[in-house]
Order: structure tokens, then sequence, then C-alpha cells
């Protein structure tokens, strides 16, 4: 079991980080969404969601620019070399980002809801997530080479390069997507993940890894910055550039840290984004047009309900705050 033991350094590092990042935040968000309204970068809506969405139309998206720039800010503007752990989590955030900024640019650029190819999109993650890992991996020392951990023990299984590599990608790419999902009402995909985030931080100065502790502070103090701009109703959304970026970080600290396999756990918001979308086209060709959900993702399922998108971010946050209590009490098994 490993010692619970916290020292000032790394709190000092964990709260630089977060300060830089929200301060990174606070300052230039309020210069951007003017700058996206001129360049008319604005939310494309989709006409077959929620009714009360179509008011969204033409709200500037792309604030997901300004979230990798706060990160990077707040991980990187500190004295001495990065840390590897820190360098990692940063590229396949950034590599993701620069996924979904593509994406978003071609949708305001063809103004539909339309950007990459899914297959373009899915090409661009793969090869991001098969870099991560190969390097993850060869970085790694003998013993905690391509070792998965199972969650609550202080047991693992320890995988060739062969069958950690498409472990990894499945993994990862879901997570990705998962967190993609959640990105559907003002506040929501920014909170959930703000949570997570914070739970890396605790992780991080339990296990002593200042790399986890620099990155997941940087990304804890983004997100409490861009909620000043993003609950409802949301004067600025992060787009592809912001969610795809999210996904990437959520995904590599998980695999940094070790709690990959806990993503189910602490993840379950975003997992259940994914299902349900799947058990709605599922469902839909199976009974040639019948509907399991309202509508998916499954946040769209609650509203139509009639739950305001507040209560639902609440809600989703606060099952995702208790989920990441419980997956933290797993974190002194991890060393």
């Amino acid at each position: 079991m490993t010692q619970l033991i916290i020292d000032t350094d790394s709190l000092i590092t964990a709260f630089t980080s977060l300060i830089i990042a929200f301060m990174v935040m606070v300052i230039l968000m309020p210069r951007f969404i003017p700058m996206l309204r001129r360049f008319k970068f604005g939310q494309e809506v989709r006409d077959d969601g929620p009714q009360a969405h179509l008011k969204k139309q033409g709200t500037p998206t792309m604030g997901g620019v300004v979230i990798l720039i706060a990160v990077a800010a707040g991980a990187l503007l500190r004295i001495g070399r990065p840390d590897q752990d820190t360098l990692q989590i940063l590229f396949l955030t950034f590599a993701f980002g620069l996924t979904g900024f593509a994406d978003d640019y071609l949708k305001i650029k063809k103004h539909n809801t339309d950007g990459l190819k899914p297959a373009q999109k899915m090409l661009f993650q793969v090869m991001a997530a098969l870099v991560f890992t190969v390097w993850l991996y060869l970085d790694s020392d003998a013993e905690s080479a391509g070792l998965v951990r199972i969650p609550f023990t202080e047991t693992g299984v320890r995988l060739p390069l062969w069958a950690f590599v498409p472990f990894s990608l499945f993994v990862i790419l879901g997570t990705d997507n998962g967190v993609n999902f959640t990105d559907g009402l003002d506040g929501l995909c920014a909170s959930v993940t703000a949570a997570v985030a914070g739970m890396f931080v605790a992780a991080g100065l339990i296990s002593g890894s200042t790399g986890l502790i620099t990155a997941a502070a940087a990304v804890l103090g983004a997100l409490l910055g861009y909620l000043l701009f993003n609950v409802y109703p949301a004067k600025v959304f992060m787009g592809d550039t912001g969610s795809l970026a999210l996904g990437g970080f959520v995904a590599a600290s998980a695999f940094v840290s070790g709690m990959e396999l806990y993503i189910p756990v602490f993840g379950f918001i975003y997992l259940a984004e994914v299902v349900s979308v799947i058990i709605q086209v599922t469902y839909f060709k199976k009974t040639h047009g019948k509907r399991f959900f309202k509508m998916a993702p499954i946040h769209h399922h609650f509203e139509l309900l009639g739950n305001s998108e507040t209560r639902i971010v609440a809600a989703f946050t606060i099952v995702t705050m208790l989920l990441c209590m419980i997956s933290f009490s797993g974190i002194s098994y991890i060393g």
C-alpha cells in the first residue's frame, strides 16, 4: 500500500498551475469571444435536436482554443524542465485538440454540422493514440511497461506491446468519444471533466507524480475559468477543439497514473453517453425507425423529459464527483 504523504512542493505546484491556467482563461476569453463573433465562428445547431437549442445557433464556438492555451500556460510556465508525464499528457491532449480544431473549422466553413469525415477523424485519433501508447510503453521501466492494474487490488496484468497497443487504442478512443458526446449542454462537459481533473490532481498528490499534478491542475484551472463563460446561458462553446482535447487529457492521465481500468467508474457519465448512442442507433436500425431514448446522447433524453439544462448538469456532475471519490479510494493500491 502506498504511504499517503503530501509534500508542500507538490501542493505549491498544483496551486501554481491551477492559478496560472485560470488567470490566462479569465484574461483571454473576454477578448477571444468578440473575435469569434467578428469572424462569424458560430455554433451550428442540429435541426433534429431539442427545439430549445435552436436559440444557441450562432453562439461563438471553438472556445477550446483558449482552453488549450490556458492548459499549456499552466502546465509549462514553471521553473525547470517539464516532467515526462506532463509532456505525454499534453501530447495526447493537444493532438486530439488539433483534430477537433480541424473538425470545428470545417463545420463553420461549410455552415453545417458536418466537419471532418468520420474516417478522417478516426484516422487522426488512431495515429495520435498510437504514438502516445508506444511512447508510454517504451518510456516505462521493465516492471511497469504494459502493466494494466486491476481496480481496487494490488495486482495487475502485464501485456506485451502487441497486446497493449490495441487495448490502449480501444480505451483511449472510447474515452475521447465519450467526452465528446458529453459536450451537449451548457457547462456539462466542462463541469464533469473538472471533477475528473480534480481527482487526478489528488491522485498525483498522493502518488507523488509531479507531471500528473501539473497537467491535471492546469486543466482544472482552465475549466474553472472556462465555466465562468460557459454555464447556462453559455456565452461560448468549446467545440470539438475542446471536447476532444479533454478526452485526450482524461485518457492520457488515466494511463499515466495507472488508472485506465478505473475509467468506467469515474468516467461513468462518458460511458453512459457513448452507450446511449450505440443503443439508440442499434435499436433504430433493428426496429426500422423506432427510438429507445427520446434522443441520444442520454443528456438530451433527460432534457426532453422536462429537466432543465442546469439540473442535468448538476446531477451529472454530482454523480461524477461521487464516482471520483470511489475511484480515489483505489489509488492507495497503485504503487
